[in-house]
């Protein structure tokens, strides 16, 4: 049998215990699990960026993978935990829109709110639902816990519209910032979709406290000293200067408004 893959996403960083406080309640309850840090350096509650994050990284995984992402400004109040089947991939996250782009890229997914404590470690901190529900919940689905056994199906879970930009005028687009990398480019929601349009038309893209108007198709051939755009790896539009971080000197960051305009 296949050892469970259970990967990790939080804005948690590595210098406290957190992180290696849930990956002990894994082990404990799945010992077999294969975990799998994603990341653990998503700007704190950073909703927008953990979405995408976990949108470029999931379909790298084979099918059944448990994706746990703790990203979650709302511990403590009433926001749901939730079980996410999408893409032939499971998710347990918090219902705060962080799986948003994953939802988006499957129509049929299905969504359930985790509501039997009778999988959850006791005490249950009001601070820490990491450790004390997400993590268990998680465990016990890489092995092999149905589906059904955490809660009903829901259908009314927080999604944002992150995936496309909305057409605000008549040749004009309102984006917005998925992410800044730790190189300073700026990764926005603006897709390949755009690419015949930017290569025909002049363009401006008004982001943060400067404006972008030309494309190029790699940093070798980009200037120095003028932001530029390039198309990323992960298929949208970025906003980039080569060798300097392109967020500092536009003064933008994950969020952040993006505004396209022809002509």
């Amino acid at each position: 049998m296949k050892r469970p893959i259970i990967t990790l996403l939080t804005d948690f960083g590595t210098l406290d215990h957190y992180v290696g406080a849930m990956k002990g309640v894994i082990l404990g309850i799945c010992p077999q699990a294969q975990l799998v840090d994603v990341s653990h350096d998503v700007e704190p509650y950073a909703i927008t960026e953990a979405a995408f994050t976990l949108d470029q990284t999931r379909r790298c995984f084979p099918p059944k993978t448990v994706h746990l992402v703790v990203v979650d400004p709302g511990v403590g109040s009433t926001r749901r935990p939730i079980l996410a089947l999408a893409g032939g991939h499971y998710y347990v996250a918090p219902d705060n829109g962080v799986l948003s782009m994953v939802l988006e890229s499957d129509p049929k997914h299905r969504i359930r709110e985790i509501t039997s404590e009778r999988w959850f470690r006791k005490p249950i901190s009001q601070t820490f639902h990491g450790r004390d529900i997400f993590a268990p919940v998680a465990a016990h689905m890489a092995c092999g816990v149905a589906a059904a056994k955490f809660g009903k199906r829901i259908e009314d879970c927080v999604q944002l519209n992150l995936s496309r930009p909305a057409q605000t005028a008549k040749a004009t687009w309102t984006g917005v910032v998925l992410k800044i990398d730790r190189f300073g480019n700026i990764v926005t929601n603006l897709d390949r979709s755009f690419g015949p349009l930017l290569e025909r038309k002049p363009f401006k893209i008004q982001i943060g406290s400067g404006i972008v108007t030309r494309l190029f198709s790699s940093y070798a051939v980009a200037p120095e000293g003028i932001p530029f755009a390039i198309w990323g790896s992960s298929g949208f539009l970025e906003i980039s200067l080569k060798q300097r971080s392109a967020a500092e000197a536009l003064e933008t960051k994950s969020a952040s408004a993006v505004l396209l305009l022809f002509g």
